[in-house]
């Protein structure tokens, strides 16, 4: 049906009506009336027509003699169009120019304005004063109380169809309420003064994992569980006070980081009644905020500039290329394919030195690639091996991390070699066991456990450990081992924990979890680069991939090569030879073709920040290639 069919059989509805009906709207115009409306007030067609004004429509009657003698017309419109814009649910009776007696009942729209039902009473005001003529039969108290009784009836009706609005008003508002907090990616609820949830929404497992489904009718503690209630307690009784607070803290069961914001409910007296929450997750908020408040403290005054750290990685990336080339040789022997692994090992750590050198000038850049963590610190216990000696014993137990993840390698093998070492010298010359375990914690963070032993640490390192040149090796230590691994951790967004264990020391290192996503979609690569050297290794990455391989040695042709349609991404170092830079190469072609440039200039250098697009540091392995080229293409 048509909204003009709809309307039409809307108003004959209504005409049908023995009442006279009217609506009017915030505006104080006329938005429905019905044909009684019009004969009762006997009103001229242009004052039954949809927008006619409140204003003209008591004025004419005014002027009629409805309203009885009225001094100043334009005055008393205009206090009764006052009235009319403050409206309340009223019921009167009123006596027309006619001799006609109707009753008056208004009530409020929600969406504002009002409407009013007239009813002609003549006939019950004849019968009345019928009532009255038989006075002497009937007592004059009865009379009373019939009349009084009447009115107060017809008030009464007035007043229930108010409040039956009212009633369905509060329930579409309660209902939008429910709505609404349903949608909020939070936990919102309200609490009793006895820990008893009274509200709450369905996001509190979203949130924090675990906690009870249903929480309205049970305690805090059944609900989030024993420790977590007891966390969160401190922030409650501040509540109850009256004292509004936000806290955070960490969900154990789940790993995530919860903000919770607790506000005194004082209800209607000036005592707390209860509490309103709301918890939101801010897991990912706080790495962030860790990993950037951690880089900050890396920058010095001084800016360092190395030729040499430039030539070093880049013969690096040409190892790190002829090594992964022999990787794949088929017949290597088990001895040849070990010793290549702590080739790649020790050449990754080299870069991991050219970054703490970059640091000195900067912040130091994160360099995260897809890594298999299982081969990772298998490579890492290989290459230790020769170092830890043949009295201690190494077992790896990972559980749950086989698919790659995304992480810097590079700081993860030095802590966790920094780990290995310290082990082995706490168990000193008889040697021992030493037990490296990684495991998912739900699916935020990735955790690495490094066991041994040992005596373990004494109440003294188990306070000071991470602190900067803190050591109990006496003059044999530096003191920066433990904070070294405590900064990487802190600037990759994660958390280090030392404790005691069964029978000797226990380090945990906490780093977000974040599954790799590659894209391994062969196309052509266009490769700017113009060391012959460096070109061979980095185009056999790029063929390893499966991509097809262009190669360029300056920017002039590979400006004449990037018109090629077949081209998917174009790989440049940043310094090249001839006047052009891969910079003025990433402009030139800005928005053509997604590029990627390489180089071994350090972060803080002004000519890689002037970079319009991502920069793989050298030197770097296919892994990191990979993931860098599966972000560009996302």
């Amino acid at each position: 049906m048509t909204e003009d069919a709809r309307a039409r059989l809307t108003q004959a509805g209504l005409n049908l009506i023995g009442q006279a009906l009217s609506i009017f709207d915030s505006d104080l115009r006329l938005a429905v009336s019905n044909r009684q409306y019009q004969l009762m007030f006997d009103l001229p067609e242009h004052l039954t027509e949809p927008g006619t004004s409140f204003a003209d429509t008591i004025r004419w009657l005014a002027e009629r003699g409805d309203y009885g003698a009225v001094g100043d017309i334009g005055a008393w419109v205009a206090a009764r169009v006052e009235q009319a814009r403050a409206f309340t649910p009223h019921y009167m009776e009123r006596q027309r120019a006619n001799g006609r007696t109707i009753a008056v009942e208004g009530a409020p729209l929600a969406e504002g304005g009002w409407i009013t039902v007239y009813t002609d009473i003549t006939e019950t005001k004849r019968q009345e004063a019928l009532l009255h003529a038989r006075s002497e039969e009937l007592s004059e108290q009865v009379l009373t109380h019939a009349e009084q009784l009447a009115a107060a009836n017809r008030e009464l009706a007035a007043t229930n169809a108010a409040l039956e609005e009212a009633q369905r008003e509060l329930r579409r508002t309660a209902a939008r309420i429910r709505q609404v907090t349903e949608m909020m990616p939070a936990h919102i609820a309200h609490m009793g003064s006895d820990f008893v949830y009274t509200f709450s929404n369905r996001r509190v497992t979203s949130v924090m994992p675990g906690s009870l489904d249903d929480p309205v009718g049970h305690t805090a503690a059944e609900v989030l569980g024993e420790d977590t209630f007891r966390r969160i307690l401190p922030g409650f009784e501040r509540a109850f006070a009256g004292e509004a607070n936000v806290i955070e803290i960490t969900h154990e069961p789940s790993g995530r980081r919860i903000r919770i914001a607790l506000t005194p409910d004082r209800g209607a007296g000036n005592g707390v009644q209860g509490v309103y929450i709301l918890s939101t997750d801010v897991t990912e908020e706080t790495q962030a905020r860790a990993a950037l408040a951690q880089a900050s403290k890396r920058e010095l005054a001084a800016q360092i500039t190395s030729g040499m750290a430039h030539d070093f990685a880049n013969l690096l990336t040409i190892i790190l290329g002829l090594q992964g080339r022999m990787m794949r040789i088929e017949g290597l022997p088990p001895e040849g394919r070990d010793a290549v692994r702590a080739t790649l090992s020790a050449a990754r750590r080299g870069g991991t030195l050219l970054d703490r050198i970059a640091a000195i000038s900067g912040k130091r850049e994160l360099r995260p690639q897809a890594v298999n963590l299982p081969a990772l610190i298998a490579d890492l216990v290989t290459m230790a091996a020769p170092t830890l000696g043949p009295a201690v014993l190494v077992d790896i137990d990972i559980d749950g991390l086989q698919a790659p993840i995304v992480l810097d390698p590079g700081p993860l093998q030095d802590s966790l070699l920094n780990l290995l070492l310290n082990a082995r010298d706490a168990m000193g010359p008889k040697g021992g066991a030493i037990r490296i375990a990684a495991h998912p914690v739900q699916d935020t963070w990735v955790e690495v456990h490094v066991s041994d032993t040992g005596p373990g640490f004494s109440p003294e390192a188990l306070a000071h450990a991470l602190d900067p040149f803190f050591t109990t090796k006496g003059g044999q230590g530096s003191g920066l081992g433990l904070s070294m691994v405590y900064d990487q951790t802190k600037l990759a967004g994660g958390t280090v924990r030392i404790e005691n264990c069964e029978p000797g020391a226990c380090v945990s290192l906490r780093l977000p979890l974040r599954l790799a996503e590659t894209d391994a979609t062969p196309m052509l690569v266009l490769l700017v680069e113009d060391d012959p050297d460096i070109r061979l290794s980095v185009r056999e990455m790029l063929r390893g991939l499966g991509h097809s391989v262009l190669e360029a040695g300056s920017v002039e042709e590979a400006e004449a090569l990037s018109i090629l349609p077949e081209i998917g991404l174009i790989l440049s170092d940043i310094q090249l030879a001839g006047e052009g830079t891969g910079i003025d190469l990433a402009h030139h072609l800005s928005g053509r073709v997604p590029m990627l440039l390489m180089t071994s200039l350090p972060p803080g250098s002004r000519l890689r920040a002037a970079a319009p697009c991502p920069v793989l540091q050298k030197p770097f392995v296919a892994a990191e290639l990979a993931a860098l080229i599966a972000g560009v293409r996302r």
